[in-house]
């Protein structure tokens, strides 16, 4: 098990059948990429140094917001493979039937393509690709 990803642990753990990602929504790929990347960014927050929780919490927060993940976008879409593109299209060309809080229209749709690509990273086992992303997303 030193080997396989997360997802495909919590498949193995839970006797859970493997699917073909490809056939997913993209909005079912960005509602799990959604966890994911807090949950990343949540991590890397916390590991910085202990702090009140409501630190923590605005920290985090600033970073997982659609128009933080839309520069985010911005800087690793030229980074991206075909494949990799082609999934942050159809995430951000989906239609959402929820709307962004505190963004813009166009901002949240390229949040959610983001987002998308995040949870098909995450499913297919690439997380080395998805933390190096994710990484270059961050230096904006």
């Amino acid at each position: 098990m030193e080997n396989i990803s997360t997802a495909g642990q919590i498949e193995d753990f839970f006797n859970i059948k493997p699917q073909d990602i490809r056939s997913f929504s993209p909005l079912t790929l960005a509602f799990i990429g959604d966890d994911v990347y807090d949950l990343v960014i949540r991590t890397i927050v916390v590991e910085k140094g202990n702090a009140p929780v409501n630190k923590l919490h605005k920290r985090a927060t600033a970073i997982v917001r659609a128009t933080a993940q839309k520069k985010s976008m911005e800087m690793i879409e030229p980074l991206l493979t075909e494949e990799e593109l082609a999934v942050y299209k159809r995430g951000r060309n989906a239609k959402s039937y929820t709307k962004a809080k505190n963004a813009s229209v166009a901002d949240y749709r390229i949040a959610t393509g983001f987002e998308a690509l995040i949870g098909y990273l995450y499913l297919t086992g690439k997380s080395k690709r998805m933390f190096e992303l994710i990484k270059k997303g961050l230096e904006t």
